[in-house]
């Protein structure tokens, strides 16, 4: 006899017998049995209903790629993989006053303007506020249609009369279906709101863009399932305290992932930043001690930043390590690697550690430049300014390659950088008319950069 399960309807939870509260989320009344869909023996309980037999292919029938619309902000069709697809459903998430909302009515008035029918509902302000923000980004005059409203029933019933091509709705933490029975913003509610928005979505050949919030460890708040249920997941990130955005795709279907698209937040919006290496170096002035240019790679595009340290005798018992950018496990690491290799402790010595701009680094190839700033501040010596240095560091203290080095080489030479510092082995091609340096391993190129090992 086949065992008996039952399920949470509102957090998914599982049990092997029923009861009336669920131990999981507090829920009453929520527990039900599952009942298997197959026919088979084991499942005559339930009839004897069958489902339609579905089409199976083989791996080498081949598809035409699916349209997409462009919408004329090209770091935001950069991030989409090319623009946007039909049908699809896209989750973008960002702290508060990040600038989600501006963005997104920017995108809604492009996609408007390409010939798109557009419809802007907002959860969160009213329709006059949304008309003081569209006039002052100079947008009043674009084919937007515009709604206030977070019932949900209410929403898709005018959703499907009016036929629109993109919905954009902000944001799924206030939408309201009226058969959960929880408050707006709980984990049942986003996660029935997001299923009925993206099946709408797939059903109808509606691309619809849903705006989340995010949680302080700036994942997007409710249940993990809605970022299972979309095709595209979108982090917009910065710092308020910088005019840089960056668009994140964590997740695409139609395209990369890990592709970013760099705005830059002014009076009158959100603008392009089409180079954004040239960006985030414009402010660097004459070489100082603690500075290293890193070239990095997101997604498909390379980015040079600024890595800055600063070391100093602490007054502390126990030295501060404080990071902005980069993962402070990393750093604690590097640390340790050049005490343990090269004899350079930094016992006593406060550590400060920051990528300039706002931008934050995830690849380890950004381990010899982090090394580099800490020794350069350190022993209060600057690298040349017209050098850029990335390359891993193990655990050994030996250095590996990082991936797609021809493409940071021509990056850092269209920036006018002369010479660059990489770990041997990696392909370089012609080296991209810069000077190179390949040392092997961390002692080498602590020898080699100043002097000592």
């Amino acid at each position: 006899m086949a065992k008996k399960s039952f399920s949470c309807s509102a957090c998914g939870a599982s049990f092997t017998k029923w009861s009336g509260r669920c131990e999981g989320c507090g829920d009453w009344n929520t527990i039900s049995q599952d009942k298997p869909l197959s026919a088979g023996p084991a499942s005559k309980s339930i009839g004897s209903k069958r489902g339609n037999t579905i089409e199976l292919t083989n791996l080498s029938t081949e598809e035409a790629p699916p349209p997409r619309t462009t919408c004329g902000l090209g770091e935001l069709d950069r991030v989409l993989g090319g623009g946007l697809v039909p049908a699809s459903a896209i989750l973008v998430g960002g702290d508060p006053g990040i600038g989600k909302s501006t963005l997104l009515l920017q995108a809604a008035a492009q996609f408007a303007n390409a010939g798109l029918k557009t419809i802007y509902v907002s959860g969160e302000e009213a329709s006059a506020q949304v008309r003081m923000r569209a006039k002052r980004l100079g947008l009043s005059d674009a084919p937007v249609q515009l709604a206030a409203e977070t019932n949900l029933r209410d929403i898709l019933t005018t959703l499907e009369a009016e036929k629109p091509q993109l919905a954009i709705i902000d944001s799924i933490q206030t939408m309201w279906a009226d058969n959960v029975e929880s408050a707006p913003g709980s984990v049942s509610q986003v996660r029935s709101a997001a299923h009925e928005l993206t099946t709408f979505a797939k059903r109808h050949g509606v691309s619809v863009i849903l705006v989340g919030h995010v949680t302080k460890d700036g994942q997007i708040a409710g249940p993990r399932v809605v970022e299972h249920m979309v095709d595209t997941v979108l982090y917009f990130e910065g710092e308020r305290g910088h005019q840089f955005r960056i668009l994140r795709a964590v997740k695409n279907r139609f395209g990369p992932a890990d592709e970013i698209g760099v705005f830059e937040m002014t009076g009158a919006g959100l603008a392009e930043v089409t180079n954004p290496s040239a960006l985030f170096l414009s402010e660097r002035g004459e070489p100082s001690p603690g500075s290293v240019v890193f070239a990095g790679i997101e997604g498909t595009r390379p980015v040079l930043v600024e890595m800055q340290a600063l070391v100093a005798p602490s007054p502390h018992s126990q030295p501060r390590r404080t990071v902005v950018g980069w993962d402070g496990g990393r750093l604690a690491m590097i640390l340790a690697v050049l005490e343990a290799r090269c004899g350079i402790p930094f016992t006593g010595l406060d550590v400060y550690l920051n990528v300039a701009g706002g931008m934050k680094i995830s690849e380890p190839a950004a381990d010899l430049a982090v090394a580099a700033a800490l020794l350069s501040a350190r022993e209060d010596a600057a690298l040349p300014a017209d050098t850029v240095v990335f390359g891993e560091i193990s655990l050994s203290g030996a250095l590996r390659p990082a991936p797609q080095t021809e493409n940071r080489l021509k990056e850092a030479q269209k920036l006018g950088f002369t010479a660059a510092i990489a770990p041997a082995g990696g392909k370089t091609g012609s080296g991209g008319g810069l000077k190179l340096s390949r040392p092997s391993d961390l002692t080498g190129f602590v020898g080699e950069t100043f002097g000592a090992g």
